[in-house]
This record gives C-alpha cells, structure tokens and sequence, in this order.
C-alpha cells in the first residue's frame, strides 16, 4: 500500500476515535475543560475586546408585532440554554416513568440528599457573606445546582474503574438537584412579570400535557407548542430555563410494549419484500410509534447539547478578565470564597452526610454496589456547579460586574477543587475500604455447570453465551430469538446457556413450568413455545401448553408447586445477585457481563472478540 494511502488510512481511523471519544461523557468533559481554557485565555489576550464585543453583538428579528432583540449572551443564555434544561426535564420524566424514580426507598433517598444538596450549600453562602459584612447575598443561587454532564464526566475519569450504579445513584440525584436550581432560577431571578405572556405559557403547558395525555407519538407537535412556549416565556419575564425544565417533564414517556416492537418488525418485513418509499415511510412511522417521544427527543437532542450547546454557553460565560489584580481580589471577596465553601464544602457534607445519615435511619438505600465512599467522592464531584452556577451569576450580579467576575472566579476553583477532592476520596475508598468499583458485580457467578445448566450446543463448546431470561419479559423474547443468527454463524463453537430471573408478575409461576417442562427433557422446545404466547401466563394456560407439547400433565402439575423445582429456580436466582444481572436479559460472555446492546450484530462481534480473551470458568469435575 502507499505511503500515503497509508497515512490518510490513519489519519481517518484517528479522526474516528476521537469523534467516538467525544461522544462519551468523560470526552465531552474533556471538550468543555478545553473550551474554558480558551474562553479565559482568549478573554486575557490582546483579543480581549474582541471576545466581549462578541457577546454584546445585538442579534433579533421583527416579524410584524412580534420582536424580539437580545445580544448574543443573552441568546445563548435564555436560548439554547433553554434546550439543555428541556433535556434535563426529559430525563426526569424518564426517570419517574420507568427510571430509579420509580423505586420509593432510592427515590426517597435521592429527594433528601438533593433537596439538603440544595439548601446546605445556600445556607454556607449566606453564612460567610453575611459574616463579613459584604453585599452579594443575592447570588446565593449560584451554589445549588450541579453541572450534571460534566460532574458525569469528571467521574468516568477520576472515579472507580467501573461506576455504573454510582452514576445511576448521582444522576437521581442530581435530577433532583437541577429541577430544585432551575426553579429557583424561575422564581428568584425572574424579572418583572407579564400577565398576558404568562398566560400563553400557562396554556402551551396545558397543551403539552393535553398532548400526553392523548398519547400523541409524533414530535412535530410537541416541539411547536414548546417553542410558543419558549417566545411566551421570554415576553413574561419568566426565565426562560424554567419553562425549558417544565416541557420536559410534560413529555411522556413509557416502556416499549412488545405489540409495538412486533407491528414494527412486520412492516420492516414488507419493506424487506417490496421496498418502496411508501413502505419505507410506514417502517419510519412504525420505529417512531415503538418509543415514547420523551426518549427520540431525549437521543436527537443529547449529542447537540453535549458538544455544542454546553460548550457555546461555557465559552460565552467562562471568559473572565483576570488582568488588573483581579485573582487577588476574588481571592480577598466573600462572595468569592462563599461560592467555593458552599460548592466544594456545602455539596460533600449536605449530600454525604445526609445519605449516610438516612441510610442508617433505614430512610433510604443505596444501589448494589456502592459504598459510603463512593458516595462522598460523588458528592464532592457535585460541587462542580458550572453551568448552572454560572447562569445564576449572570442572573444575579451580571458577568461583567465586580461581584460577577468574583462569583466567577470561585466557580472556577471550584471545580478544580471538587475534582482534586472527588479524585482523592475515590483513591482512599478503594485502598481502606476496598471499593475498587461502584458498579454491579461483572464475572458469573457460579461458573455454567453441565450437571446443572440449561446448555443448548455442545457442552464442550469453544465459546459460552449467558442469558439471565424472565418468560414474561418481551425483550428476552427477541433477543433470545437471535440464537439461530448466532447459531448459523458459530455453529458447534458455541453454547448457550439459559438461567432464570423472573421479576415481572407471571414470571415466578413460568419459571417454575420451564423447570416442570425439564424434568420431562422439554426445556427448550418449552422455551422457543411460550415465547410465542407471553400474553398468557397464567396457571391454566401454562398446564394448556404441556397438554399442547405432549407433557405427562400430572406430573407437569405435580412439579409445577414441587420443592425442588422452586428451590432450582430460587439457585438461580441467587446467581443473578451474585453476577450482578438485575434486569432482563442480562447476557454473560464468556463469564463476563454484557454491558449495552444485545442484538445479534453485537453479540457475535463480542463473541468473536472474546476467542483471544479466557474462556469461561468451568465447575471441577
């Protein structure tokens, strides 16, 4: 190949990866450190001038009676600010709708740490300013939120190796904490209010809600009433990142449900045999009507707000002049040293202490897997208050002012401090207490066992497949289907293995039948046929299809309640605690847990992968 066929092959594989890495959360903090630094550099050059002239530009429209004129700040600011606080409002109602919110002990728990996350912090910026005497108590606001992207950042870099149910933990959290921040934001910083905008906004939400409660799948709607919302909010003088919040939480969102995944696969089936635009249209419509709106804004608006939007409002508001002694200024302000001790300090003691004082009390509990000090080293990483430390500023004090540069300068120590400060707590959680991860245990435990497992193939195949299954589970149902794709491609080089892990209401009872339908060596032909009739689960209808698979019926029923048959479904149970599998399907690959897709595109490139890595643990003989 030639040297320069070569070269270009490289330099697009390293433009590959880095546009991969920018995709993750610690890459996008990567992206918004870098974008501070040359905001603050740019904002102490000779080009000084130039970059606040930049922000000052008058930038507006007029369309008959309607004008709106706002510089670029402020475009920035009450405009696609709007859109990342829409997203934080998004996620809420997922979260509520089938997220941690749903479980009342980790919901209660996170409502206390965010709520006295929230009111700590305010009360150490009151408690310094007030003491020396100083102005600035208005911007007690600037400490109560939390940066939630780039506080998730921050801990995929400087946190446990593997720190998914941490991340889950703070981010409930931290849900909390912004809608807390961003209503403050509405109802402290607003400016004089307008009745009859007002009302328009009012009516957009009840247009919103009207629309969920109808279960409108299209987004056209929703984003239209949203931006009348959005101009309405703006003429009230409402803060418009309220509003933002608010529409976001009016989206619906809700489970996928199987009938909808199957109506989908069918129209894609026709597409398949005659492709048409037509056909092409309806498949579109079909995939749209599979997943709840909340969720396809939620992905089309998440790579935007991370890469560009966050990164635009940090070089708009991050750019500080530190000529002419300011630094020694802000380092002599109480306001400066307010916003540090509520950030770093108010965050750690108002969130830690307060969750390990509610989990003693039996108040609340934490995921599996994380310890006390991963939740300190969490809470110190949430004073990294940014960008909503830094909009309140400029609500609060204007950017430009004294106290504004001050607050400004104190948000930026902060996030230096409360990652040096995060960073070193994680380091002594892991040496002391041995909390290595914040996450799920990764290895199958115990280790497959011929003499006891489910094992389709060979049993002395090359490769081992793991899936945690519940037989009411409409997921398990297709992704347990990708056996024949798997199959035709590894053929006897690969075993699959079934454990149980029933959680939905017929689950228990199903379970029960497969290991009834084993006993008479029907297992699988059991499983690839109730698969097919998941809407029908009951006791009956489980004794109809043994009738229907040729079963001994009496026996099947005599197993059905057996000791041993529920003591064979309890073991795997303890298995699933045991690896970690909390959720159905939850794949093992060659004993290691599958983290994200499970189709079968990605299970056989992870198979594939994992002939050069160890094979999975076998039980002595």
């Amino acid at each position: 190949m030639p040297a320069s066929s070569f070269g270009e092959s490289s330099a697009h594989i390293r433009r590959r990866r880095v546009a991969h890495y920018l995709r993750t959360e610690s890459g996008a903090a990567v992206l918004l450190v870098i974008v501070t630094v040359v905001a603050l550099v740019w904002a102490n050059s000779p080009l000084s001038n130039a970059y606040f002239e930049l922000w000052h530009l008058d930038v507006g429209f007029n369309f008959g009676p309607l004008r709106l004129h706002m510089d670029l700040h402020h475009w920035v600011n009450d405009g696609l600010m709007v859109v990342f606080f829409f997203l934080i409002g998004l996620e809420v109602r997922q979260e509520f709708a089938h997220g941690s919110l749903r479980d009342r002990s980790r919901a209660r728990l996170a409502l206390i740490a965010g709520v006295t996350g929230v009111v700590l912090p305010a009360l150490v910026y009151v408690l310094i300013v007030k003491l020396a005497g100083s102005e600035g108590l208005h911007g007690w606001g600037a400490v109560v939120g939390t940066d939630t992207a780039f506080m998730l950042g921050t801990l995929a870099i400087v946190g446990p190796r593997l720190s998914g149910q941490l991340r889950v933990f703070l981010l409930t959290l931290t849900v909390v904490d912004d809608f807390l921040a961003v209503s403050i934001i509405g109802i402290v910083y607003s400016e004089e209010i307008r009745i009859v905008p007002l009302l328009i906004a009012l009516a957009s939400l009840v247009g919103l809600w009207l629309l969920g409660r109808t279960r409108q799948w299209r987004a056209t709607p929703y984003v239209l009433i949203v931006i009348v919302l959005w101009f309405a909010t703006v003429y009230s003088g409402i803060h418009a990142s309220l509003a933002g919040m608010a529409a976001g939480l009016l989206i619906p969102a809700y489970a996928t449900q199987r009938h909808k995944v199957v109506a989908a696969r069918q129209l894609f089936r026709d597409f398949w045999q005659s492709p048409s635009a037509a056909s092409a249209h309806a498949v579109d419509r079909g995939l749209s009507r599979g997943i709840s709106v909340n969720e396809r804004l939620h992905e089309f608006l998440r790579l935007p707000a991370a890469l560009l939007i966050v990164p635009v409002f940090a070089l708009a508001n991050a750019g500080v002049d530190l000529r002419g002694g300011l630094l020694a200024e802000a380092f002599g302000s109480p306001v400066n040293w307010g916003v540090i001790s509520g950030l770093v300090l108010g965050k750690l003691l108002g969130i830690g202490l307060i969750t390990l004082a509610a989990v003693r009390l039996g108040l609340g509990r934490l995921p599996v897997g994380v310890g006390m000090g991963s939740v300190f080293g969490g809470a110190a990483l949430s004073g990294i208050g940014f960008t909503v430390s830094l909009l309140i500023i400029g609500l609060a004090f204007g950017t430009t002012s004294d106290l504004g540069r001050q607050a400004t300068v104190g948000v930026l120590v902060s996030m230096v401090l409360a990652t040096l400060l995060g960073w070193l707590i994680f380091k002594v959680a892991a040496l002391k207490w041995g909390e290595e991860t914040a996450d799920l245990p990764m290895v199958l435990e115990p280790p497959v066992d011929p003499e006891v497992d489910h094992i389709r193939g060979p049993e002395d195949a090359q490769l081992t497949l793991v899936e945690y299954v519940d037989f009411e589970c409409a997921y398990c149902a297709h992704a347990t289907g990708s056996w024949d794709d798997l199959r035709a491609h590894f053929g006897d080089d690969l075993r699959y293995v079934v454990r149980q892990l029933p959680h939905h209401p017929h689950g228990p009872i199903a379970a029960r039948a497969s290991e009834a339908a084993s006993n008479q060596g029907m297992f699988w032909p059991w499983l690839d046929f109730v698969f097919t009739r998941q809407h029908a689960l009951e006791r009956e209808d489980l004794i109809g299809y043994a009738a229907e698979l040729g079963l001994d019926i009496d026996r099947f029923i005599a197993d059905l309640d057996s000791p041993a048959v529920i003591e064979r479904v309890e073991r795997d149970l303890v298995s699933a605690v045991a690896s970690g599998a909390h959720v159905t399907p939850t794949f093992f690959i060659e004993g290691r847990r599958l983290l994200g897709s499970y189709d079968a595109r990605t299970l056989t490139a992870v198979l594939e992968a994992s002939r050069r890595g160890p094979r999975t643990q076998e039980v002595p003989s």
